[in-house]
């Protein structure tokens, strides 16, 4: 699919859409622990992560510390997902 959108074959093409998608589904309220989720939480986590990541690439940033930036992003989430479980139980 990333062939088809850049016209070009590349073996470093989409290194960093794990990532991404590990924060999307993270940011959208799917617990890395498991029992709850959804799709369009997932969805909109996509989004967030789309215009995050775009919006960084707009201001000129290396493609390092988008990475880095979207990292910290799901540290942040993560966190505070283990916080709102606490706070609940």
């Amino acid at each position: 699919m990333l062939i088809g959108r850049i016209g070009a074959a590349s073996p470093l093409a989409g290194q960093t859409a794990n990532l991404d998608s590990i924060t999307a589904v993270v940011i959208g309220g799917t617990s890395l622990f498991g029992g709850r989720g959804s799709i369009v939480g997932t969805l909109v986590g996509a989004l967030i992560v789309g215009v995050f990541r775009n919006g960084l690439a707009l201001y000129g940033l290396d493609n390092l510390w988008q990475e880095f930036a979207v990292g910290l992003l799901i540290i942040v989430a993560v966190a505070l997902d283990q916080w709102i479980r606490k706070v609940a139980a």
